[in-house]
């Protein structure tokens, strides 16, 4: 019998919670991919945000693999220099004291809900956004903000309340005494790249601080770089009680984190919260080498290309496209109505380039950090070509 399922024996066996694309990629260089063809494309999306650096960086594959040759995973138990030495590059990056790790965005949150409200004692309630996408565990699908990803999933979590997203007033009508924190994304990555008013982060800030609230920053998706700056919330010039990251701060190796204060850290104690398999000396080796590689000339470049991008489209924007959203390599193409979204990602790819959606009237472009001018230039013919 063969050892290679044939696709229908493939699809009766894996769960079917993907709708996915007749498509597998086989090798990864730079920003490109390639199928079992061969066929070459170009990637606008680095796994949602994964791979910043691309596939077969040398880096940081060189220390993975040196890391593989001396030792993969150890319990959490013991110690672990690798740890301490992000913790410290992230806590110094944050401005913030104490960090956590774990393997997944989802995690990273579920620990800051832990935390904040361990913190909070008789304070439990958390207010997030609507429209937010922070996980699809209990505890981070209540706080996410979206109906639709809730039907079959009751009851859900309690302690949870939901505001408009940017809307200051509906935070202040719905704060009270047994609020504990409040939990937003810099930028809604997963409801199309939604980009809040500006000064909201900061008026969050001023008002957690009134209230000794705390202020949780999702920076799963927005975070390590992508904006321009390594955090997106630091261009409001905030510094939040929580930050979480994942996605690419080991460029592909599993890896989270949770970064707070000392007054959040040192309510958690032994045995208060705990990992398997988080932080495991893999994804250190390889995240250490991430964040050294994330500089200023990376974060300028960074913005400088969005901007291309921003530009290059704006030759559309008059009668097919109703919006372009965003920051840095983190941008959302909302198109006008008759114009189908996912439609245009599969054309896209047939020709060899890799987006993403939110619906089906944006696509989201997350491309890896060293995409080139050129290549957006190309992409950006080849988009306009598909849409006229």
């Amino acid at each position: 019998m063969s050892n290679q399922l044939n696709n229908q024996e493939d699809s009766s066996a894996l769960l079917q919670n993907y709708s996915r694309y007749d498509v597998e990629f086989v090798k990864g260089n730079g920003f490109y991919l390639y199928d079992e063809s061969g066929k070459e494309y170009i990637d606008f999306l680095a796994g949602i945000a994964v791979n910043i650096f691309g596939y077969s960086n040398h880096e940081i594959k060189s220390a993975v693999k040196t890391q593989l040759d001396k030792i993969w995973h150890q319990s959490n138990l013991f110690r672990s220099s690798g740890q301490e030495q992000l913790a410290q590059k992230l806590a110094k990056k944050a401005n913030l004291d104490r960090v956590f790790f774990c393997n997944t965005g989802t995690e990273a949150n579920e620990a800051a809900i832990k935390f904040a409200r361990r913190w909070g004692k008789e304070r439990t309630t958390i207010i997030t956004a609507l429209g937010g996408f922070h996980g699809r565990t209990m505890g981070s699908l209540a706080a996410s903000g979206q109906y639709k990803l809730w039907d079959g999933f009751y009851p859900l979590t309690p302690g949870f309340r939901y505001v408009p997203f940017g809307d200051m007033e509906a935070v202040k009508y719905s704060f009270s005494s047994d609020v504990c924190a409040i939990m937003i994304e810099p930028i809604q990555g997963e409801s199309g790249i939604i980009v809040p008013p500006a000064g909201y982060l900061n008026e969050l800030r001023e008002f957690c601080t009134k209230h000794n609230t705390l202020l949780i920053v999702d920076e799963v998706q927005s975070g390590m770089g992508r904006t321009g700056k390594f955090f997106a919330h630091q261009w409001e010039d905030i510094t939040p009680d929580i930050i979480t990251l994942a996605k690419g701060i080991a460029n592909g190796i599993p890896l989270g984190a949770v970064i707070c204060t000392e007054s959040v850290g040192s309510v958690m104690t032994p045995g208060s919260h705990g990992t398997t398999f988080g932080g495991n000396p893999l994804a250190l080796a390889a995240a250490n080498c991430v964040v050294d590689l994330i500089d200023e000339v990376v974060l300028e470049s960074n913005l400088n290309l969005g901007e291309k991008i921003k530009n290059s489209l704006a030759l559309l924007y008059s009668d097919k496209i109703k919006s372009i959203r965003g920051k840095g390599l983190m941008l959302g193409i909302e198109f006008v109505p008759g114009i189908s979204a996912k439609e245009i990602a599969k054309k896209l790819l047939d020709c060899g380039y890799v987006v993403g959606t939110s619906g089906n009237s944006v696509i989201r472009l997350l491309p890896p950090f060293i995409i080139t001018e050129n290549e957006i230039v190309k992409f950006v013919l080849k988009l306009k070509e598909l849409i006229e």
